[in-house]
């Protein structure tokens, strides 16, 4: 079958398998996942994702990327992350939680990558939404289950806000139509070629976030 009859939100989920699996196996999540790692290391990870978000959501809204034809579909506000985010570290590093708080290099490095999208190539932008949020639909909520269990957390509740989308009754359904924007982005072919090498990026910058936590919390 050619390309050109393969959706796209196919093409681009198979051409970023690899990156995917990788991101998703790094020692790290392994080891958080796994139970070797303390609360103390979840927070870390939350705290790092806190800056991914806020470089997507600053951008969606500050860029007025809502009403542009490209990204503005994946623009959705019951995607917002950053609220629950920061209740989340409220809850995990106190109310003056903003205090001190800073990006490892790969982090700082990933969301300048994001914000370079969001200004200037609304392509990569929805690469990088989609790398994110669909992810989070997906295997973050394993991430979010295990994380409530482990540190006891309620369901859903502080600590794991993140992870639930409470906006979105139906995650299928959305995830669905979510794929059905990106196979009907008004790009050309070779626009679509970079979106999807863009993904591969996002998922590299995600590797290196996980790769540095991974230094710091050997497990």
């Amino acid at each position: 079958m050619s390309t050109a009859t393969v959706p796209f939100s196919t093409r681009i989920r198979e051409a970023s398998a690899v990156q995917h699996q990788a991101a998703g196996t790094s020692a790290f999540m392994s080891g958080l996942l796994g139970g070797r790692l303390g609360l103390d290391a979840f927070t870390r990870y939350t705290e790092q994702l806190w800056f991914v978000y806020a470089a997507l959501e600053g951008g969606a809204t500050g860029d007025g990327l809502a009403s542009d034809p490209v990204a503005g579909p994946f623009v959705r506000p019951e995607l917002s992350r950053t609220p629950e985010l920061a209740r989340d570290l409220a809850y995990l590093r106190g109310p003056d939680w903003r205090r001190d708080l800073a990006p490892l290099p790969a982090t700082a490095a990933y969301a300048a990558r994001i914000e370079d999208c969001a200004a200037a190539w609304h392509g990569g932008y929805v690469a990088h939404h989609y790398t994110r949020y669909l992810g989070d639909l997906s295997g973050g909520q394993v991430v979010g289950d295990r994380a409530a269990k482990q540190w006891g957390f309620a369901h859903r509740g502080d600590g794991v806000r993140f992870y639930a989308f409470d906006g979105i009754d139906n995650p299928a359904a959305f995830k669905r139509a979510y794929r059905a924007s990106l196979d009907a982005l008004p790009v050309d072919g070779p626009e679509k070629l970079r979106i999807v090498e863009e993904c591969r990026t996002a998922f590299e910058f995600n590797r290196a976030v996980l790769r540095e936590l991974g230094e710091l919390y050997p497990g």
